[in-house]
């Protein structure tokens, strides 16, 4: 008959304790109107318990902290903190202690221990205390992988670990929104607006501490989320930012291309990097949580081989006077070209100049201003087209219909410059 040999029993005893910050006491209040039987003997046992606020009993939130009774959530962004006590149960001294912390996540093994260097010994009923921090970076399932050697006094090497697994759950629901400027003549489509819409998934309300954009080298940017009143900054949220759970808030910027990469036509398209998120936000007691975006890209539009913009045009004008506006021409392509202009009258937009007049050559990311004279004879909110480029190079046209409107009104109104 076989028998199993007793199994030994550890000499060290490991303890675990995740670090939170306590919450604040809540109470049930119960009560009732005086006429009811009881009378006044439920108000009287709230305002004798010392857990509830003097003169607010009836409140469920007391001015007492409480310590977390279970391991409680984790989230992503937050910092993880746990309390490793090592106690010796034995009467006998062990030697050469070596606690070893580490957090197994589903792409890596990190080490979070203090230290790596071996405890020569310790003494009966004393202990080795140790703290350990890490900011969550991953979602999902979590180990922290406790490991324990020493030596005995017979000089037997002992070994034991313990597991401790938990969930890290999202935090936010973060999602982006590009748009085109459309109002600002001088860059049509270079300037961008960036929507973010940020949610509290989690179960707590949120003080969100700081949200902003960090462009990447090609942008500079201003943020629209906030008010000027009475010479002062004034968010647009209130003065509380607090987010509630599961609601949503909505964050604006506006990004413009510095000076050095607007003026190099062609060089902001395709897929562009426009920068990345930074999210702080605190819940509870003060505990802090940050989150960063990757890098956010959009794709800038095409322009085609030339791009036609205006750099100035009026808002209205009088009815058959003529109005001057000045437009930009900019070769896109990577070949020189040779252009010639053409002015198509329409039914309302009737253009004053010579059309088929030769521009010149243009060369690659160069470009050149053109000051043109037209009238209106209808009124109204009108449309301009009618413009061609053509490249004698290769023999092709360049239509620009639409490319701005301008409001004609009656001449016997003045208009104001």
């Amino acid at each position: 008959m076989e028998v199993n040999p007793p199994k030994q029993e550890h000499l060290l005893a490991l303890k675990v304790m995740r670090l939170t910050k306590p919450t604040l006491f809540t109470n049930i209040p119960v009560t009732c109107e005086e006429k009811d039987l009881p009378g006044d003997l439920f108000n009287q046992l709230m305002r004798d318990d010392p857990s509830t606020v003097n003169g607010a009993e009836v409140l469920m939130l007391g001015e007492m902290l409480t310590l977390p009774q279970n391991f409680g959530n984790i989230f992503l962004g937050e910092t993880f903190s746990s309390y490793i006590s090592v106690h010796n149960d034995s009467n006998q001294v062990v030697k050469d202690i070596l606690v070893k912390a580490d957090l197994q996540t589903s792409s890596q093994r990190l080490n979070l221990s203090a230290s790596n260097a071996a405890v020569a010994e310790l003494k009966p009923d004393c202990c080795i205390d140790d703290v350990i921090h890490h900011e969550v970076k991953e979602i999902g399932t979590h180990i922290l992988v406790c490991a324990v050697s020493y030596t005995t006094q017979a000089g037997e090497k002992m070994y034991f670990r313990k597991f401790f697994k938990f969930q890290v759950l999202k935090p936010l629901d973060v999602k982006t929104k590009f748009y085109n400027a459309e109002s600002d003549l001088s860059s049509v489509t270079d300037e961008v607006f960036l929507e973010a819409q940020i949610q509290n998934m989690t179960t707590s309300p949120m003080f969100m501490e700081k949200v902003s954009l960090e462009p990447s080298i090609m942008y500079n940017v201003t943020e629209l989320n906030s008010v000027t009143q009475a010479g002062e900054c004034v968010s647009t949220f209130g003065s509380r930012a607090y987010l509630q759970p599961m609601d949503t808030r909505q964050y604006l910027y506006c990004l413009k291309p510095k000076k050095e990469f607007a003026e190099k036509a062609g060089i902001i398209k395709g897929v562009t990097v426009i920068g990345k998120l930074d999210i702080v936000w605190k819940t509870n007691l003060g505990e802090r949580g940050r989150l960063q975006t990757s890098q956010l890209q959009r794709m800038a539009p095409g322009y085609g081989d030339v791009r036609l913009s205006l750099e100035a045009i009026p808002d209205t004008v009088n009815l058959e006077e003529p109005f001057h506006i000045t437009c930009k021409i900019t070769n896109c392509s990577e070949r020189t070209m040779d252009l010639v202009l053409e002015m198509c009258n329409t039914n309302s937009i009737h253009w004053c100049g010579i059309s088929g007049r030769q521009l010149g050559k243009l060369h690659p990311s160069s470009s050149l201003s053109l000051a043109l004279t037209l009238l209106s004879s209808v009124q109204g909110l009108q449309s301009i087209s009618g413009l061609r480029l053509t490249d004698t190079f290769l023999k092709r046209t360049y239509e620009y219909d639409d490319i701005a409107q301008v409001c004609v009104v009656s001449s016997a109104i003045k208009v104001e410059s």
